[in-house]
């Protein structure tokens, strides 16, 4: 008889236990989804403008593709588009997470574009050249919208 009082007023002590402990305990801290700092947004913003002027270049390629100028079309690739995969690169690095897996593709789309722009022009292939650029074009154009402006910033320190 005394072993039931014992499990019963250990039963109803563990009962209250777990209750306080439940009632007491504090919900999961929400964390505020990542932002990007005014700093961060200041250094994109200077990475980036160089890409901007390879970007505004880019019609240069174009033309050389259109002139079947297959020699200055490798050249061009190679030399002022030849920096483009490591300024991508470090900008990708710079996004966020969850902005990072898209500027990466982004990137690689872009520049499976050009190898096959360089791969066109030493077979002289027009047709395969000029699609290439369209859709290298297209790429540019998806990666650079990804990069954060001002309007991106939390204006944390």
């Amino acid at each position: 008889m005394l072993m039931r009082r014992y499990r019963s007023i250990l039963a109803l002590m563990l009962a209250l236990v777990t209750t306080c402990l439940v009632s007491c305990g504090s919900p999961a801290a929400t964390t505020p989804p990542p932002a990007y700092t005014t700093q961060q947004v200041e250094q994109i913003q200077r990475t980036v403008s160089s890409l901007w002027e390879v970007r505004e270049k880019m019609p240069v390629l174009k033309t050389r593709i259109n002139n079947r100028d297959w020699v200055n079309v490798a050249t061009y690739i190679h030399g002022p588009l030849g920096s483009l995969r490591q300024t991508m690169s470090y900008l990708t690095r710079q996004l966020l997470p969850q902005e990072q897996k898209a500027a990466s593709e982004a990137a690689n789309d872009l520049f499976e574009h050009l190898q096959k722009i360089d791969t066109a022009s030493q077979s002289r292939n027009y047709e395969l050249a000029i699609k290439n650029y369209q859709e290298a074009l297209i790429d540019f154009d998806r990666f650079l919208k990804l990069i954060p402006d001002a309007s991106n910033a939390a204006g944390v320190a």
